[in-house]
This record gives structure tokens, sequence and C-alpha cells, in this order.
């Protein structure tokens, strides 16, 4: 299956921005399950600094703003073709070593009601257990947009008992790297069933299991992935693989429209 992904985001700020830099982590990977067809980033109202692959194998792009912009326009767009593992993304490779992806972050550090949610749901470190751990958490962490705050770490989520994507992977992220299992996180672009039009990517995550290799979760739909997501970047936690970051001088009172469209071709 091929998809096509138009992802555009525009900043507009009250103030004039001085100086800026951003880090985009938009460009998905090419895999066994897909195959990057074509791939543009345009800028405008800034230029594309340079282009590399960091230490996850994501593809980032080093953008800066035109000196005392009011706005920033980036837009992606694209198509991929997709093929169904069943959620299996294989071997590891490099360059970070696979034991990295056992450290504990700050967002994804198992604390008291993490371990409880282990012991209780006698969470084991294989195939059956991340898939019983994915269930589990779904019923824990009650998806609701809008209660969270990008700052909580799994903990928080698990004392709250609601949150989104990202809050749901970090859970699962925090749980299994306490039984020794390999896990990192995912963003990425997700197909949905009853539109194309979305305001946000999506985040699951993936362990690593045995022979198997690398394999997706997504927490928050309850499957492993299949052809209608996309892997974009990878990371410890949502640092390492969030869409953009990045830093400026001045453009106080920013206004933020995110708009991204995915669709099978």
């Amino acid at each position: 299956m091929r998809l096509k992904i138009e992802h555009k985001t525009l900043y507009k700020f009250d103030e004039p921005v001085s100086f800026g830099l951003q880090k985009l982590r938009k460009t998905p990977k090419s895999s066994p399950q897909q195959t990057v067809v074509t791939w543009h980033t345009q800028v405008k109202c800034g230029r594309k600094e340079l282009e590399y692959e960091d230490h996850h194998h994501n593809r980032v792009e080093l953008l800066s703003f035109e000196p005392q912009a009011t706005e920033l326009e980036v837009s992606c767009s694209g198509e991929v073709d997709m093929v169904d593992t069943s959620g299996v993304v294989g071997p590891h490779r490099g360059p970070s070593p696979l034991w990295l992806y056992q450290q504990q972050t700050d967002l994804t550090r198992a604390k008291t009601g993490v371990r409880a949610l282990l012991r209780d749901n006698a969470i084991t470190p294989d195939l059956d257990g991340m898939h019983r751990l994915t269930q589990a958490i779904r019923e824990a962490v009650a998806y609701k947009v809008g209660v969270s705050e990008m700052s909580w770490s799994a903990e928080d989520v698990v004392e709250a008992g609601k949150g989104v994507c990202q809050d749901h992977s970090h859970v699962f992220l925090a749980c299994a790297r306490h039984l020794d299992v390999p896990a990192r996180y995912v963003s990425g672009y997700l197909m949905l069933n009853d539109k194309t039009a979305q305001e946000a990517m999506h985040a699951w995550v993936e362990a690593h299991i045995g022979d198997l290799g690398w394999v997706g979760f997504d927490v928050s739909n309850g499957i492993s992935p299949d052809t209608r997501y996309v892997r974009v970047a990878t990371g410890l936690d949502y640092t390492d693989a969030s869409p953009v970051t990045g830093v400026r001088v001045g453009g106080k009172g920013e206004h933020l429209d995110v708009r991204i469209d995915v669709s099978q071709q």
C-alpha cells in the first residue's frame, strides 16, 4: 500500500524573531516495512542549513529563521510504500548499542505506580508479556486529549490515570525497561480510518524481543502497527523523537497552526 503524506506547520509571531534554529524530525525512515518513494521539505521565511542522520537513525533537518521574521512556514510531503509485517521491524542496527534502550530517563523512570502496574498484571519480559502490558496500560490510563502536560513522566501518567499516545508510550517504556527489555519511543504518521486530516503526529513504542528483534506496540489503539503506520523517528523518549525542537531569540506571542493529511494512494 502506498501512503501520501502532507504536513504543514505555520508559525506566526506578534514580535519579530531576531534569531532562531529548529531541528526537524519529520522525514520517514526506509526499512523492510516501508520504502520512502519521495520526500520534500520546503521552507518560507527561513532556510535549510543542513541535514544529517543522528545516532537513532533519525533524519534531522536544521532550519534557520530569516532575520526579523514574523512567521515561518514548513511544508513536508511525500509518498511511502508500506508492507505489513505484523509490527515486526527486525534486528537492531547501530550505531547506538542495544543496551542504550534499557536506560531509564526522567520521563520513563519506573517508580511506585509503574512497578505496581507490572506486579498487579504479572507482566513477563517476552512477546506475550508485552501484549499484556499494552492492554494493562490501556485499562489503567484512559485515552483523553488535553488533560496531560508535555512534561509528565510515566509516574505522573499512572497517577493521573489518563493521557494521550505520548503518555501511553512513556508508561510502556518505563515498564519494559524495568524488566530489562530494550524499548524505544516512536513518532510517526498514522492513516486514520474515518478521516485524512489531523492536527498532530502519532506515537507508539517498539520493544526488542528475542529473535524477532524490534516489535511495535501502539498502546493507545491496542494493536501492533500495520500498513497505516509510517515510522519517522525513534529515541529513548519523546525528547529524542519529537517532530520539532529548537531555540529562538525574540518572537513573542507565538501562534501555531499544524495541518497533517495522510491518505492512501
